[in-house]
């Protein structure tokens, strides 16, 4: 019995042992884990320290992306270079010209309101003496109301003709404007008021506009009758509609009219004479060739237009043209134009233009035409520019 007594103490005192031991293990096991779930713990908090920072960094690159996205900066210029010569007068025009040099600046409020608008140096220098100017040629607000409809208010080009609205070098012929639009209706024309867009159907779309008018002396002279908004006269307000179609491609047509109560605007002296301008233009391309098409007129009541042959002002041109490839392509226009009498052969003024276009860059241009004016006035000569547009 004492044997048994012994041996079964003997077997307690060993599982007590090593209950004992395990009893040590099983709490350094536990601090092992204590300390690994405090360092899991201290990560996860590191983790969302990060997550909140990378977040806060992505807010600002977005803020700062969409901020760089939502004002945008471009503009355009060209250098001419004019050797004519006035075979009536004898006299030559030689001479270099930096023409244009204009800056576009724009910014998106919403995805439906926008603000739009293009400073120019006109002949590099403005000033007292100087040849040049500095022009604000648009400075407007624009807004979506829905997909239809679009309105605009402040200082905008007219909608007219092909070159008023679209006229960046690369994207005409020839280093000089055609000189029917811009004697005749007359390019570049800017005015001051509120417009509608109407986007009546796919490739059809109508304008309408009221805004600041004409304000001619008593020569009646259009080109000249340009306030170009600088405390422009508003006795009289103009009132234009356009309407356009595109809905086959590779052609548009277009037709204006804009009506004048007194392009006097109310000046002593002269007498009160309403103006109707109607103008109409064609653009078809096939491929490489395209040809341009435009007619204009003004009609002026008033007996001292008549009397001076200004009661019509006349002009149109057509102009065909075949770009070979991305960077070559030549053009031919013939342009007749009377601004001075509407029935004396006399005034009737006929040009010639022939040339070509070297597109270095799609929105970097050389030119380089020859021209023949007749009619009324002789010259010939050749004109050589550069252009840009960013």
């Amino acid at each position: 019995m004492m044997k048994k007594t012994l041996i079964a103490a003997a077997i307690v005192s060993l599982f007590a042992s090593q209950g004992a031991v395990a009893s040590e293990e099983t709490q350094e096991l536990r601090k092992v884990i204590e300390q690994q779930q405090k360092v899991l713990k201290d990560l996860e908090k590191r983790l969302e320290e990060t997550e909140k920072r990378v977040e806060q960094t992505a807010d600002v690159v977005e803020e700062s992306s969409s901020a760089k996205s939502a004002t945008t900066i471009g503009g355009y210029g060209e250098l001419h270079y004019n050797n004519i010569t006035d075979n009536k007068k004898g006299t030559d025009k030689k001479e270099f010209d930096f023409h244009r040099f204009v800056l576009f600046f724009g910014h998106e409020f919403t995805e439906n309101t926008r603000f739009f608008s293009e400073l120019e140096v006109e002949h590099s220098i403005s000033g007292d003496g100087q040849n040049g100017e500095v022009e604000l040629e648009q400075a407007y607000i624009e807004h979506d109301f829905n997909q239809m409809l679009t309105g605009k208010a402040g200082l905008f080009l007219m909608p007219v003709g092909i070159i008023n609205e679209t006229h960046e070098p690369p994207a005409f012929y020839g280093v000089e404007r055609n000189p029917v639009e811009k004697n005749i209706l007359p390019a570049t024309w800017w005015e001051a008021g509120a417009a509608l867009n109407v986007k009546a159907a796919p490739g059809l779309a109508f304008d309408g506009a009221i805004t600041s008018g004409l304000y001619v002396d008593e020569s009646y002279s259009i080109r000249g009758g340009r306030q170009k908004v600088s405390k422009a006269k508003a006795e009289d307000l103009a009132y234009t509609a356009r309407v356009k179609y595109t809905a086959v491609p590779g052609l548009e047509l277009a037709a204006t009219a804009q009506y004048q109560s007194d392009l006097t605007q109310g000046r002593e002296g002269v007498d009160t004479a309403s103006a109707t301008l109607l103008t109409a233009h064609a653009i078809y391309t096939i491929e490489g060739f395209t040809v341009k098409a435009l007619y204009a007129q003004w009609d002026i009541d008033g007996q001292e237009a008549k009397a001076l042959g200004r009661d019509e002002q006349t002009g149109w041109y057509i102009e065909p043209s075949y770009r070979f490839n991305e960077s070559f392509g030549v053009f031919a226009r013939y342009n007749e134009y009377d601004n001075n009498a509407g029935n004396n052969a006399d005034t009737n003024v006929e040009q010639t233009n022939v040339g070509i276009n070297y597109w270095l860059h799609e929105n970097v241009v050389f030119k380089a035409d020859y021209e023949k004016v007749g009619g009324a006035k002789d010259s010939d000569g050749f004109n050589l520019g550069v252009g840009y547009q960013f």
